[in-house]
């Protein structure tokens, strides 16, 4: 959400602390705002402050800019009340910021009373107050049919335990978790993230021992506690987000991915939903084409040749035979046909001529072998195997991922997506709060690459040649586009970047590889996916010597990690639902180009089998901007379009 002049704003606890910085921050931005606090004193001055602020932004008005609202927020007539006025004032609401929060000096095992000044009152404004903030604004929200944020205010204390405050700390936790289970209203407009700083020099954090401030590196500025939250409001892919923000590591997303996985249940009913949606029967005929590899060589057109060639029937037992509709082109396509994936001398290798060219594909299951039963006939599938570039295919049928539809989009998530989602989690063991390198970043793996790394809570630097390509980055949430056209890349990296990054995706090679290993900080991974630069040539891809590679490391307990995606097919299906749920949900982008949305798939249009060579030509040009498809069956693709 873009904050914008005359927008409005009701921040509870807005009187001082946290909560009156949002204020005046929120003012800064020409919102409305409404302060509600129970002490009169201090909710007067920061609606007076709000109101300077704004008159930056606005002249004469009909209401004010700023309202203060006395209200004790565990009364909950009051807080309703309040949020009436709000909305009758300024007519709707467009961001809500739950911040009031008190803490208690007794223990809640010392003490005596029935708690009702105590540990019950403070679970009421910790958490009670919360809840039933969230409630009614989302309810003005949802009843406006606007889009709202609603950002409550929780603390690291909600996290890991804080002893000498049990209750405190175990309010908090339960904002987290209401919070983190509120990622659903999102699909109704509204979304609510969670803040949880450790200690800001606050009347609050000023009662507890200096020493426990002292230990954990000293205060947070409030500076960063308003870009926290405004992080939170802008990004529109964060909806039940935590974002944990200490003086030691800076902000990071809770929990990391990894933990995530921990307890993350992979459902079955997803899969039963992606097969349960069926084409109608596929016409198998007497013959078809192919693209196939007659003669080694990393030049793919003189390497290759179009066959018609004869559709065996029936279907082998365990097999599956796929009428296939799009299919994906990828860099390796001249190492295939150059040989460079089979054990052996050059002799052995050409000895298994003719091979089936072409990786991934989308299409739909025209015929099944007598043994397979988990999938029918009118299924949509992905799949990845030698034979793409092909009107038919004939694969074992345990290799068939089901997928919602044969879109070239799915094309986009195969090779180019898995290798992204498996490569940064396994090779590059991503968390949050890193800083992210992506190397030819507009590429089709690179923008799924650049996205999943946001996702995780990490700032990404992304490079990439030409303006088109920068601008696609940015619209991507990329923190820094590095334009090599304009601008040298180790400059950039050594002025803004002095420490290092911590995970870079590389796919370049070549001196790039040369200047990312420079670039890498302490303890940080190298995840290397490939080394486009080294594949053309008049001899083709030639192994490099990297002078003095194992000194770099040992001497910054660095990590270079290969990634050869075939071997984690076992994973393959867990990520790709993984995709489709981002996708769903529309966390990650996938278009056209020529839409003015995010992309992942290059509009140029290879149409038919014998466009193969074209489109992998196409690609090593330099000139494609997201995944390159071919559309091996052009009316069946209309066909599809229209359903």
């Amino acid at each position: 959400m873009e904050l914008k002049p005359g927008m409005s704003a009701l921040v509870t606890g807005g009187g001082s602390g946290i909560g009156k910085a949002l204020c005046i921050a929120l003012a800064q931005n020409g919102l409305f705002v409404t302060v509600v606090d129970f002490s009169e004193e201090n909710g007067r001055e920061t609606a007076s402050l709000v109101q300077n602020e704004n008159k930056r932004f606005h002249g004469d008005l009909k209401v004010p800019s700023a309202i203060f609202i006395k209200c004790d927020v565990t009364n909950a007539g009051d807080l309703s009340a309040a949020f009436g006025k709000h909305v009758d004032t300024y007519g709707g609401l467009d961001i809500c910021i739950n911040c009031a929060g008190i803490a208690i000096k007794t223990l809640v095992y010392d003490d005596r009373s029935d708690g009702t000044s105590t540990w019950r009152h403070a679970v009421n404004v910790n958490l009670v107050a919360v809840i039933d903030g969230t409630r009614i604004a989302s309810q003005i929200m949802r009843s406006g049919k606007k889009p709202g944020v609603i950002i409550n205010i929780g603390s690291a204390a909600g996290l890991y335990p804080m002893n000498f405050d049990p209750i405190y700390s175990g309010t908090k936790a339960g904002v987290v978790m209401f919070t983190r289970s509120l990622a659903p209203l999102k699909r109704h407009g509204v979304r609510v993230n969670v803040l949880c700083p450790e200690f800001v020099q606050t009347n609050l954090a000023e009662q507890l021992n200096r020493r426990i401030i002292d230990v954990t590196g000293g205060y947070i500025k409030m500076e960063d506690i308003v870009n926290g939250t405004f992080e939170l409001i802008k990004d529109e892919s964060k909806a039940g987000a935590c974002l944990w923000i200490t003086k030691r590591r800076g902000m990071e997303y809770w929990p990391t991915p990894e933990e995530q996985r921990k307890y993350m249940l992979n459902l079955p009913k997803s899969k039963r939903m992606l097969t349960q949606n069926t084409f109608s029967t596929v016409q198998t005929p007497e013959f078809y084409e192919k693209i196939v590899v007659h003669t080694l060589s990393h030049n793919f057109r003189d390497a290759t040749r179009l066959e018609r060639v004869r559709l065996r029937l029936p279907v082998e037992p365990h097999s599956a035979l796929v009428k296939i509709i799009y299919a994906g082109v990828n860099a390796s396509d001249v190492n295939f046909s150059a040989g460079r994936y089979f054990s052996g001398g050059a002799k052995e290798t050409a000895a298994r001529l003719p091979l089936d060219a072409g990786f991934e594909a989308v299409g739909i299951v025209a015929s099944v072998g007598d043994s397979v039963n988990h999938i029918k006939v009118g299924t949509p599938v992905a799949l990845m195997t030698f034979g793409a570039y092909s009107e038919f295919a004939q694969v074992p049928a345990k290799h068939l991922l089901p997928v919602p539809r044969p879109d070239p989009e799915v094309v986009a998530m195969l090779t180019s997506g898995l290798t992204a989602s498996i490569a940064l989690e396994k090779a590059g063991q991503m968390a949050s709060g890193q800083v992210v390198l992506v190397t030819a970043a507009a590429g089709g793996t690179g923008q799924f690459a650049v996205q999943l790394a946001k996702l995780a809570g990490n700032k990404v630097v992304a490079t990439c040649g030409g303006k088109s390509k920068a601008a696609l980055l940015a619209s991507l949430g990329v923190d820094r586009v590095i334009n090599y056209q304009n601008e040298k890349i180790k400059d950039v990296l050594k002025k803004e970047f002095p420490r290092g990054t911590d995970i870079i995706y590389e796919s370049v090679g070549g001196e790039m590889f040369d200047l990312c290993l420079n670039a890498l900080a302490v303890h940080g991974r190298l995840i290397v996916i490939g080394m486009i630069s080294q594949y053309q040539g008049e001899h083709g891809w030639k192994p490099r010597n990297y002078t003095g590679l194992c000194d770099k490391i040992l001497a910054k307990s660095q990590t270079v990690a290969g990634f050869f995606l075939i071997q984690y097919a076992h994973l393959w299906q867990d990520h790709l639902d993984k995709l489709f749920d981002l996708y769903a949900s529309g966390k990650l982008k996938l278009c056209m180009t020529r839409c003015i949305q995010q992309v992942s798939l290059d509009p140029k249009k290879f149409m038919g089998v014998a466009s193969a060579p074209d489109a992998v030509e196409y690609l090593h040009s330099g000139k494609s901007v997201g995944k390159v498809v071919v559309c091996i069956d052009p009316s069946y693709s209309q066909t599809l379009a229209k359903l």
